[in-house]
């Protein structure tokens, strides 16, 4: 299945999934132009969307409803979870200012103290 993101203003509002025989062209390779002429059609209108993958292969991650689609890098993200966390420009995730503790135990963010917190 081919999943495209309608963007409003940098952020995703919906996600569309099409059949993959939608977007193939004569030569059946994927197009993701012959996917947003498909849904312009369907939905009568010209507004803007973008080809997403559900296995991130591309465009970093799989966009989601609220994500920002970032024409610059090319890329989907979630909305930032704390002022604090800043944007791993490689891997468009959002990563806390400490690492997550890597001793199988569960923790939370707390942004006040800026360290995780054991549940």
């Amino acid at each position: 299945m081919a999943h495209f993101a309608k963007i409003e203003n940098e952020i995703v509002v919906t996600v569309e999934v099409l059949n993959n025989e939608v977007i193939l062209d004569e030569n059946n390779v994927e197009q993701e132009s012959i996917g947003i002429s498909f849904l312009h059609n369907l939905y009568k209108d010209t507004s803007v969307w973008v080809q997403t993958s559900y296995n991130s292969n591309f465009r970093k991650n799989y966009a989601g409803i609220g994500h920002t689609y970032d024409e610059t890098r090319d890329a989907f993200y979630a909305p930032q979870p704390y002022s604090s966390w800043t944007l791993n420009e490689t891997t468009c995730y959002w990563e806390a200012p400490t690492p997550y503790p890597d001793d199988d135990k569960h923790y939370t963010w707390d942004e006040d103290t800026l360290s995780w917190i054991e549940e």
